[in-house]
């Protein structure tokens, strides 16, 4: 493993840690609780986080998504599409996601982050200058794309961090 990709393993380590750290002990109804009743709450956070993450990995590695080839989306029994990752949820959307435990959504990361860092352990240096996105000016390569997702991912982590401080927890 190059010293790039080891710090890219790194960095999703640290979103990994952010993750338990923010529902640690917390009930469903902790998990489900909502900023002024209309923000988002720690368990739609981390679900959504989680499944950007596996959505763009499994993207960019060509490969099935853990949410499906593991059977996350039946044990979470969500009421999106498979295919759903939260990108664009209204208030009511994110008021579906409830009910989840905190095991439920650590187990889910986790086997997201073994993915992750499998992916990335089979990287070279020069895989990070690979064109995956076309479609933008400039083209995205794996290397933005890899931070774009550590990016969105440490904001609602932190997010996640913020409502269990409003908990009081």
């Amino acid at each position: 493993m190059s010293a790039s990709t080891e710090l890219l393993v790194d960095a999703f380590g640290r979103i990994r840690e952010a993750v338990e750290e923010a529902v640690d002990g917390l009930d469903p109804k902790e998990l489900d609780s909502r900023p002024d009743g209309h923000g988002n709450s720690i368990a739609w956070l981390v679900w959504h986080l989680t499944r950007v993450q596996d959505d763009h990995i499994a993207g960019v590695a060509g490969t099935e998504q853990i949410w499906t080839a593991d059977e996350w989306y039946e044990a979470f029994g969500l009421p999106f599409p498979e295919h759903d990752t939260g990108y664009g949820h209204s208030r009511n959307e994110v008021g579906k996601v409830t009910g989840l435990t905190a095991e439920l959504l650590t187990g889910y990361h986790a086997a997201v982050h073994e993915n992750t860092v499998h992916f990335l352990g089979s990287l070279a240096v020069k895989d990070l200058t690979q064109i995956v996105d076309p479609s933008w000016t400039p083209p995205v390569t794996l290397g933005v794309r890899l931070i774009s997702v550590l990016t969105d991912d440490l904001q609602h982590a932190g997010q996640a961090a913020y409502v269990r401080g409003l908990l009081g927890r």
